[in-house]
């Protein structure tokens, strides 16, 4: 037992070791970005900064923030996260728990049907020529009813549904409880972990769009925090493109520049990142066991 204990102690402390090592490697990129989001431009362009800043300043997070229009667009964005979060998961849970039951008519026949656009779509043009046609082009609705079922997420809730027990289900049929109050109070408080997962992914992916603005919006008031961020930084090089040349050509040898696009870039993983940051430790429990899903077979 002595033994025992002495190995197993060993084997705890390289155990520790390895997993903050590895903490420590995957958050030093981050801490590294951080910095430069906070650091002096001038003094980033110097090279060697770690992960704090030596020259700390909110000049960059401000040249992001400046625009009249990042409010607007940020209220764009967390109203696309959270009304789309909610339609798709309603819809897609909703899917799952139809398509789970066993003795529902034409079940593999329609899991079949939304199989097909998994592996064969239409592309980029007839995408825009059909949301003309039920004319989302240039409205809110372009950002949420697109996005709203996934199959893979469908069949990822599904398994998890069938995963549960079938007898509890059975019980509560012969007790007279109908399908709704079935999906109420049973499905649903005990497919949390899997609803969890699915709509952090959901709230990722919502977040991080900007291709939807960039094909199917032009009107200013609709454009996304994620879309204006990257204007902003497109922008910002072009800015810098045209002082450089003005310096070489002589035609600027006072100009001072207050930020630079590394900077920028810097500070606006920091701005588009951090919301969803403080959303993992709600949701990690749960994402932790919706992640095991299907991993073990009873």
């Amino acid at each position: 037992m002595k033994d025992k204990s002495v190995s197993y102690r060993i084997f705890l402390a390289f155990d520790y070791i390895l997993l903050i090592s590895l903490t420590l490697i995957f958050l030093f990129p981050y801490l590294n970005i951080m910095a430069k989001a906070f650091n002096d431009s001038a003094d980033t362009a110097l090279g060697g900064l770690t992960f704090y800043p030596r020259s700390f300043t909110f000049q960059n997070i401000k040249t992001i923030l400046g625009d009249k229009s990042i409010v607007n667009s940020a209220f764009i964005s967390v109203a696309r996260v959270v009304i789309g979060t909610l339609v798709a998961i309603i819809v897609q849970f909703l899917s799952a728990y139809a398509l789970s039951v066993q003795d529902l008519k034409g079940r593999r026949a329609v899991l079949f049907f939304m199989m097909i656009p998994m592996f064969f779509t239409g592309g980029l043009i007839p995408q825009f020529i059909l949301y003309s046609k039920i004319k989302i082009i240039n409205t809110f609705w372009v950002y949420i009813l697109p996005y709203s079922f996934s199959f893979y997420n469908m069949v990822i809730i599904r398994t998890y549904i069938k995963s549960l027990p079938q007898s509890l289900l059975e019980a509560a049929r012969l007790d007279g409880a109908g399908e709704f109050r079935i999906l109420v109070r049973i499905i649903i408080p005990l497919s949390m972990p899997v609803i969890a997962t699915v709509v952090l992914w959901l709230m990722v992916g919502y977040w991080n769009d900007w291709s939807t603005t960039l094909y199917f919006v032009t009107k200013k008031r609709l454009f996304t925090l994620q879309y204006l961020l990257m204007q902003v930084i497109n922008e910002s090089e072009r800015v810098q493109s045209l002082i450089q040349q003005a310096i070489e050509q002589g035609l600027s040898g006072n100009v001072k520049i207050q930020t630079t696009p590394e900077s920028l870039k810097s500070a606006q993983v920091i701005v588009t990142t951090l919301p969803i940051l403080c959303v993992y430790p709600f949701l990690q429990k749960y994402f932790i066991k919706g992640v095991m899903i299907g991993s073990v077979k009873e």
